[in-house]
């Protein structure tokens, strides 16, 4: 049966489509193979017929090119008579099928190479598992996770996707590999160009749609429905089975109120499901599996939110980072704020890591690499690592800007919480983003307000200081770079047409050195200032060191106390704290209730 499955994040889905399609494939092969044992003598008769009938004749071949070149370098005879015998002769080798041996000859292909490529009895290999992902990472990491359970299978994947050399891959390809892991795009283009591997794909086993609800969204993956129906018609196998898994398969929307007014209908689950069927092309009744909860996020995540103004989220995120170091994933919208918090967050003396649409994919493979590897470390980055990507430990989820939808928002909060263990998601809220806050906290069905993160207010004003100067810093930094690459480009050109140019088109009518000079040595002095406040405590550390004033200043004793209780243990504590005020606050209400009952039943019997 074809399969749709939702569960929760970090709950295992690779392996739940992974190990059937390996169990497929290595039934397929042993069937194979007992029909390769019954005509093994029938291969050998017909692999004969490629043969020549006897070898003294390539022999005696080989002899005459020799004696020809002999005759050849000897330049007696006279050259035209010797042309007209070496084409003739010629002609009588190549029908005799004889070759020419050529000393010390150059190849340009390694031998090893070729025989990884073509491995024994791989002529006949088809592709039996295929695997479609929205992202490069996810992608990657799919392939990972499969090879480690295939371990002691000689099975071999290959990936597919954008932003690598088409060339290894078309070599990848020439192995034959009975898995693919593809982005749709690249792998369209490879069948497009009719590559050998991908021509027939009728004998395919398993074809796994991960993340199928953003796969099939509208306006994204344009070579996916080219591709699906392709699969679905010319390439149909009735024995193929499919699986599509999501954590936001099966997460019910409301329509919005003028859309209900026009349809006058709700978009519940099964109409979604059956969408997505028909979309994905399946036609036979699937079976069901959904072990998603009601709130859609896993229960081991703690969810809290901060209302400030849109100014204000650089001054919480530096604070966030400050107080309570860790793994940390910071999301945003759009490419540009996350490049302005890198900026910014280099300047205040971090080292993090970007990650966006608009890097070479060997970059955005390594800045993962990286952020997998350090304790401590800030990865920023859009929706592009929202799906999927297992990074472990993972501590806190900080959504600098609300995501504009819920499901991007689970899958977003799930990158931490994965497995069992605990994380913590924290949404900066301004007034613009009210309104996707509200959609998600109602799509989601959320029975109680999200706590608000503690934050210590006697910080705040240390934390602002520090940040408007990086801000102002990276603001001239930024327009002294955009205003040298539009000029430098100016400039090129005009020399390339050699014209002379006028300074109304160059950004700053092309300033003076005198004020460029000034402007250096101001930005110098401001940097300097910053770093000499960055080396000033701002919360109360434990000292380790043998002179308590190293740092110039003794830690005050109202600071709070700096990575000694992790960000999820404040808000447990605070959360508790709010709970026992509650329950104090009714016991109060109770006892004042009941002395005003006594005291009216005392009334009355007066």
């Amino acid at each position: 049966m074809d399969i749709l499955g939702a569960a929760e994040t970090g709950s295992g889905k690779t392996l739940a489509f992974g190990i059937p399609m390996i169990h497929a494939i290595l039934e397929w092969r042993n069937s194979s193979e007992k029909d390769v044992d019954d005509n093994t003598e029938a291969t050998t008769q017909v692999e004969s017929l490629y043969l020549p009938e006897s070898t003294k004749s390539g022999e005696s071949s080989i002899e005459e090119v020799g004696d020809m070149e002999a005759e050849e370098e000897e330049g007696d005879a006279d050259e035209n008579d010797s042309e007209d015998e070496n084409v003739e002769e010629q002609d009588d080798n190549e029908r005799l099928g004889c070759v020419q041996v050529i000393d010390n000859a150059e190849f340009d292909f390694d031998p090893t190479t070729e025989a990884e490529e073509k491995p024994d009895g791989s002529r006949g290999q088809p592709l039996l598992g295929l695997v479609l992902t929205p992202t490069r990472e996810l992608a990657v990491q799919v392939k990972h996770h499969i090879d480690a359970v295939a371990k002691f299978t000689d099975i071999k994947t290959a990936i597919v996707v954008g932003g690598m050399a088409q060339q290894k891959q078309r070599r990848m390809l020439k192995r034959r590999p009975e898995i693919i892991i593809a982005t749709p795009g690249r792998l369209w283009d490879l069948i497009k160009e009719r590559h050998p591997h991908l021509q027939n794909l009728r004998q395919l086993r398993c074809l796994v749609i991960d993340e199928a609800d953003r796969m099939v969204e509208r306006g994204h993956f344009a070579e996916l429905e080219s591709l699906l129906e392709m699969l679905n018609t010319a390439h149909f196998n009735p024995t193929r089975q499919t699986f599509v898994f999501s954590a936001t398969l099966t997460m019910v929307h409301t329509l919005p109120s003028r859309l209900q007014q026009k349809k006058k209908k709700r978009l519940d689950q099964r109409s979604r499901l059956e969408v997505l069927m028909e979309k994905v092309g399946i036609k036979s009744k699937p079976k069901v599996i959904d072990l998603t909860r009601k709130e859609a996020t896993v229960e081991t995540l703690t969810e809290t939110r901060i209302h400030c103004q849109k100014e204000e989220k650089d001054f919480y995120l530096y604070y966030f980072l400050l107080q309570y170091p860790g793994r940390t994933m910071v999301f945003a919208n759009s490419i540009e704020c996350i490049k302005r918090l890198n900026s910014l967050l280099v300047i205040l003396d971090f080292t993090p890591l970007p990650l966006h649409a608009n890097m070479h994919q060997k970059q955005r493979l390594k800045n993962l690499e990286r952020f997998a590897e350090r304790d401590s470390c800030v990865l920023l980055t859009t929706d592009v690592a929202a799906r999927g990507l297992d990074i472990p430990n993972v501590q806190h989820v900080i959504h600098y800007q609300v995501p504009r939808t819920s499901e991007t928002y689970v899958h977003r909060s799930g990158r931490t919480a994965r497995a069992t263990k605990e994380g913590l998601s924290l949404l900066l809220i301004g007034p613009d983003d009210m309104m996707n806050f509200k959609k998600i906290y109602k799509t989601l069905g959320k029975d109680e307000e999200l706590p608000m993160f503690p934050i210590e207010t006697k910080c705040m004003e240390a934390i602002k200081e520090r940040v408007n100067l990086a801000r102002q810093i990276e603001k001239i930094e930024f327009h002294n770079s955009r205003e040298k690459h539009h000029n430098s480009w100016f400039r090129q050109a005009a020399e390339a047409l050699e014209v002379d140019l006028d300074d109304d088109l160059l950004i700053g009518r092309a300033k003076d050195e005198d004020d460029d000079r000034e402007q250096q040595k101001m930005v110098k002095g401001m940097k300097k200032h910053l770093k000499h406040l960055i080396s000033q405590p701002i919360f109360k550390n434990v000292i380790k060191t043998k002179y308590p004033t190293q740092m110039g200043k003794l830690s005050l004793p109202h600071m709070p106390l700096a990575g000694k209780e992790s960000a999820l243990t404040r808000v447990s504590i605070q959360n508790k704290q709010k709970v026992k005020k509650r329950c104090s606050t009714t016991a109060e209400k109770g006892e004042e209730k009941e002395e005003t009952t006594t005291g009216a039943v005392t009334f009355m019997q007066m």
